[in-house]
């Protein structure tokens, strides 16, 4: 027979495990409320993978493209290109680079951006 205490630490236990299991469901569904991953380097202009859509042009290397509205979250999926976005129109301001598999809000809107070898 179990003691009013054992009842109690069972009790704690479970509690905490469910708001664990909670929590990491919680982080699943946000990220599947990404687009599925696909070959290629998309820039969003909302969060989380969302809004307008940019198709990166991962074969034109080095070139600096500036976009006609700023990119707020990146996806990229291949294994010889990364993506370099800035804070300003040409390339200008801060950079942030991509790596060459990446789904991520950037840090700050983007308004330019170039491929580099990754």
């Amino acid at each position: 027979m179990f003691s009013p205490k054992t009842k109690f630490r069972t009790a704690a236990v479970v509690a905490t495990a469910a708001a664990a299991l909670t929590g990491l469901g919680a982080g699943a569904a946000s990220a599947a409320d990404w687009p599925p991953l696909h070959e290629g380097a998309y820039l969003y202009s909302g969060t989380g993978g969302t809004g307008a859509v940019t198709e990166v042009d991962l074969g034109d290397y080095g070139t600096c493209h500036t976009l006609s509205r700023s990119a707020r979250s990146i996806q990229v999926a291949n294994g010889s290109a990364s993506v370099v976005v800035y804070s300003g129109a040409g390339c200008t301001g801060s950079a942030w680079a991509s790596g060459s598999l990446a789904q991520s809000d950037l840090p700050a809107p983007a308004l330019s951006y170039r491929v580099v070898p990754a």
